[in-house]
Order: C-alpha cells, then sequence, then structure tokens
C-alpha cells in the first residue's frame, strides 16, 4: 500500500456537535467518497469507524493516534 492511498482526512462528525475537541482522522482516500454518499462506514488508521459527514478545513485537528499512525507508514 503507498502513502498516496490512504491520507485524507474527512469530517466524521455531524455538522453540528459542538465539539470544540473535534478531530479527524486520516482514512483510505477512495472511501471516502463513497462513505460521503452512501452512509457506508469507514475505518480510520487508528481503528475508529465511523461514516464521513463532512470535510477538514485547513488546519482542523487530526486525531493523534491516525498521525503517528502515518507518520510510521511514511518512514516504510
Amino acid at each position: 500500500m503507498s502513502s498516496s492511498d490512504i491520507l485524507e482526512r474527512p469530517d466524521v462528525r455531524e455538522s453540528d456537535t459542538g465539539n470544540a475537541n473535534e478531530v479527524f482522522h486520516y482514512v483510505k482516500k477512495n472511501k471516502i467518497a463513497e462513505s460521503a454518499v452512501m452512509g457506508t462506514l469507514v475505518e480510520a488508521l487508528c481503528g475508529e469507524v465511523f461514516p464521513v459527514t463532512k470535510s477538514p478545513k485547513p488546519g482542523s485537528p487530526v486525531c493523534p493516534a491516525c498521525k503517528e499512525v502515518y507518520q510510521q507508514l511514511k518512514k516504510d
């Protein structure tokens, strides 16, 4: 698996959760559109499973566990 196959940061929560600590997860790029349109679940690098509901904005916080896994993948 190449690093380009994984790195998109979809939004993982409903639009108005009011959660100031909301983070975004890394998931396989090819699963994002399918999840957003069909409502299917995606699995993040950290193992969390959820439907994609929105897109991150530049500077959005990233899940620390996903970020750590991604950094390890980049080293390989």
